[in-house]
């Protein structure tokens, strides 16, 4: 689908999408991937199902639309002056969005579903690129302060980084804690100093 594709289509949307997205996270937090069926959330937003259906093919497609409407991962990027600063300001407003449960288990059910869905798998990839390349300032301004070496490639700093706060998040049930990421920052940044 292209991007006028797209923009058609949103502007086209059903006309209870408000209430469609908003039953689909509601059940989405309260029951997890697994358990959130089309049937339940068209109920939810008291809409027949194959309206839904109508304008989403499957249950990872609603849930991308969901979840990008919602804004819900959304974080700012911070400016502190140095890139040890904006990096803890950013993994600080990631540990603030996780601390409220419901966007915990939002952000848990969308990265479980996410392995198995292409469509949800690609929603999160996207975001953690768009969302770091939206973040490409800060490692602009790091280079031109000196604080990272010439050419250096964002990406597995995101991905540790990310990797990181879910694995506390999914496997140690747990949102990262501020003493966890500023230990996690230190081995990160100390490991991608340029050498002098």
């Amino acid at each position: 689908m292209t991007d006028l594709e797209a923009v058609a289509k949103e502007a086209a949307g059903p006309r209870r999408k408000a209430e469609i997205f908003g039953a689909t996270l509601d059940l989405l937090a309260e029951r997890g991937y697994d358990e959130l069926t089309i049937e339940q959330a068209a109920e939810h937003a008291g809409v027949n199902k194959t309206t839904i259906y109508r304008w989403w093919g499957s249950k990872p497609e609603l849930l991308r639309d969901a979840l990008l409407d919602s804004g819900v991962l959304r974080v700012t990027v911070p400016d502190t002056g140095s890139l040890r600063g904006d990096l803890t300001a950013l993994t600080d407003a990631v540990r603030g969005l996780l601390r409220e449960e419901r966007t915990r288990a939002l952000v848990e059910a969308a990265l479980v579903g996410a392995v198995r869905h292409p469509a949800l798998r690609e929603l999160v990839v996207s975001l953690l690129d768009e969302g770091f390349l939206r973040r490409q300032p800060i490692l602009e301004r790091a280079a031109a302060r000196g604080e990272l070496p010439a050419g250096f490639d964002p990406r597995p700093l995101a991905d540790a980084l990310a990797g990181a706060l879910w694995t506390q998040l999914l496997l140690r049930r747990r949102p990262p804690g501020e003493e966890f990421t500023r230990a996690l920052l230190t081995l990160l940044l100390d490991g991608c100093r340029p050498r002098r």
